[in-house]
């Protein structure tokens, strides 16, 4: 056995010792960008002539340690560019971090934008089948669920119409439908119940705290605070690259709020 198969097969008996699902450790992230903005290939040609243009680093996250239990729904928040979005994305595995290691035990599915992985141009049926062959589900097990996606998605008029023509409310009822009815360890959410209206956000907190119950975890990432508190136990608040606080939803979304009211005026302030 491999030196690096002993330390997953430790890290995968510690995680399931102990309830974890995710575990992030020590995960730094940073980008190569610009340092101005360019919107065209000539913009690019004229100012690297000119020598105008510069890389520079931009560190995203800095030092992240968290660790989510089973059946636990965790909200993260800041502000824009604090790098809630790309946490998600590390923990689904779309991107690697620069420093430090992320592992997850059992299956997840990623509701990171709305439209990412269905086929614009096909079916809402036939996306149902798409999406559940990308999470390794045969066509004959979809089949059998196919009945109950459709109703909780409340789109049976709808089956036969391509995607294109779906609103993105329409677009975030299909997805959540998929994602909730395949039986998921971990949901990872970013935004996409945002579009949704009213009633079909009530539908699904009742059904994230129907999959806790059964075990699921859930990260959800909203800037609508109140959304965090009635869909998560935990919330993380990130600002400056680094988690400034962790603890129970409430009384971290109360705190972040305060701040942001208190440093509203910062022309600074952008994170």
């Amino acid at each position: 056995m491999s030196k690096k198969s002993e330390i997953l097969d430790k890290q995968y008996e510690y995680m399931t010792a102990n309830d974890l699902l995710i575990d992030v450790q020590n995960v730094s992230m940073h980008y190569l960008t610009h340092n101005r903005s360019i919107n065209s290939l000539k913009e690019y040609v004229i100012a690297k002539v000119r020598g105008q243009l510069r890389m520079e680093d931009k560190w995203v996250l800095r030092n992240i340690n968290l660790q989510v239990k089973k059946g636990e729904s965790l909200g993260l928040i800041g502000r824009n560019g604090a790098g809630k979005s790309t946490l998600l994305k590390l923990i689904a595995g779309i991107l690697r971090p620069t420093e430090g290691e992320i592992y997850t035990v059992g299956n997840m599915v990623s509701l990171l934008k709305l439209g990412a992985g269905f086929d614009m141009e096909a079916t809402a049926k036939e996306n149902i089948f798409l999406n559940g062959a990308i999470m390794g589900i045969s066509h004959r097990e979809m089949e059998k669920k196919c009945d109950s996606i459709i109703e909780f998605s409340e789109l049976g008029d709808h089956l036969d119409k391509p995607l294109k023509e779906f609103s993105s409310g329409m677009l975030s009822r299909l997805g959540f439908a998929i994602a909730v009815d395949v039986s998921p360890d971990i949901v990872l959410l970013d935004e996409v119940l945002a579009v949704g209206d009213a009633p079909f956000q009530k539908k699904c907190v009742a059904k994230m705290k129907e999959l806790q119950k059964k075990g699921a975890t859930f990260i959800v990432v909203s800037h609508t605070e109140k959304s965090i508190i009635e869909m998560c136990q935990k919330a993380v608040w990130l600002r400056e690259t680094k988690i400034c606080d962790y603890g129970d939803a409430e009384p971290i979304v109360r705190e972040y709020q305060k701040w942001c009211s208190e440093n509203r005026e910062n022309p600074e302030l952008k994170k």
